[in-house]
């Protein structure tokens, strides 16, 4: 019987439980599997190797995906990560489950940014402009999911203002976010059940709303920017650019155009 490291931790499990045998150096060690006669068939891979080899997929995967979009296929994740594209996939057995995976970190990440905003200023606009600046620093942009972005513009569509007119006035920015896709390169993914809208995404609006309400109640913020506005500006303030020096200058000289734009002007 051999042993193969396909999971990780599972992988090292199963193989002690079984036939496998786990040297005295424990979790750096390797695992023999033993056959019926007792001589090692095969040593698996070593369980801080598989866990290394995780981490290289993972870093690849959020590099190449902010530079080229959830569309990037998985040899160049693969490629980046210095492995073979059979690693990845035993890692993710799909593309859908690698950018789920990215896409649930990057959502992650940018609640607790929004959190620490909201936690660390106490003048709205501060909050704001504090959330949007580390967000965009970060990179951030470049791998917010796609998904985000519609279910925010289909809240704000939800609850549009009523005109004078008696029409629903729908907010406009949710055509633009439907046609450029927002990913670096417009590109796509091939999927979107990958990027399903999943409790991370509620979480995330509902801390970004509580942002913008408190900014546009201090007559700070314009009062038409909505949510998928201030996600907009996050995904459109991180462009990708081969120079990291340049990547950051344009970022920040987009973003100190766009946080004009936001501020309410007096009437």
């Amino acid at each position: 019987m051999h042993t193969q490291d396909l999971h990780g931790p599972s992988a090292l499990t199963s193989a002690v439980e079984g036939h496998g045998r786990l040297s005295p150096m424990g979790a750096v060690g390797t695992v023999a599997a033993v056959g019926p006669v007792g001589n090692a068939a095969r040593s698996a891979p070593l369980r801080v190797d598989a866990q290394r080899n995780l981490e290289h997929v993972l870093r690849a995967a959020r590099e190449v995906f902010g530079e080229l979009g959830y569309g990037a296929p998985m040899e160049d994740v693969a490629r980046r990560a210095r492995v073979g594209v059979g690693t990845v996939y035993r890692r993710f057995p799909s593309k859908d489950v690698l950018v789920r995976r990215i896409a649930e970190e990057e959502t992650a990440r940018l609640t607790d940014q929004a959190r620490s905003a909201l936690g660390q200023e106490e003048e709205p606009w501060s909050a704001l402009s504090r959330f949007l600046r580390t967000s965009v620093a970060s990179g951030a942009g470049r791998l917010l999911p796609p998904q985000v972005l519609r279910v925010g513009a289909e809240q704000d569509e939800q609850a549009a203002a009523v005109g004078p007119d008696g029409d629903t006035r729908v907010p406009h920015q949710r055509q633009g976010v439907e046609a450029s896709g927002l990913q670096s390169g417009g590109a796509r993914p091939d999927s979107e059940e990958g990027l399903d809208d999943g409790p991370g995404a509620a979480e995330l609006l509902e801390v970004v709303g509580r942002l913008v309400d408190r900014a546009r109640e201090s007559g700070e913020l314009r009062g038409d920017v909505t949510v998928a506005d201030v996600l907009l500006v996050i995904a459109t303030a991180a462009p990708a650019l081969p120079d990291p020096a340049h990547q950051a200058a344009a970022s920040a000289r987009l973003l100190d155009i766009l946080l004009e734009g936001l501020r309410s002007r007096p009437v």
